[in-house]
């Protein structure tokens, strides 16, 4: 089955839809606590070229971001609104960053951490081609290296 999950750029007209994303559950794992509309705004413009809104059918449910580590290493991050959680989309937008990851930006291996009381974000990481590798403060690491 093919996913309707679309990565796109994200524009200063997304911050409510930021705002929503970064609330509730969604940041249990994260600052723990919702954003302004104004912290969303100065997010979208602080993140770069290497951060996308996952959409589904038109509706920004979530963010992917890559951020680089070295020339050839990066790591990856993700979030998705609590009613998008279990139906495959983040799966989907980390295989699609990963791509983008190795054939667009050349990265040649990409490293992901979540909070070992989120194994949903492990199951994420594991089904889009990472393995574990560790714990690393607190948090369980995967890594994927570009295939030859």
């Amino acid at each position: 089955m093919i996913l309707p999950v679309t990565l796109r750029d994200l524009v200063p007209g997304d911050a409510p839809s930021i705002q929503r994303i970064y609330s509730g559950k969604s940041v249990a794992f994260t600052t723990g606590k919702p954003i302004t509309i104004e912290e969303a705004a100065a997010k979208i413009s602080s993140w770069g070229r290497c951060a996308f809104g996952i959409t589904v059918h038109g509706d920004l449910i979530g963010v992917v971001k890559i951020h680089s580590r070295t020339e050839s290493t990066g790591s990856i991050s993700y979030i998705l609104r609590e009613d998008s959680w279990g139906r495959g989309y983040a799966t989907d937008a980390v295989r699609q960053i990963t791509d983008f990851a190795f054939n667009s930006v050349g990265l040649e291996r990409l490293e992901a951490k979540h909070h070992p009381d989120n194994p949903a974000s492990g199951r994420v990481l594991v089904k889009a081609g990472f393995a574990p590798t560790g714990r690393q403060d607190d948090f369980l690491t995967y890594s994927r290296q570009k295939e030859a």
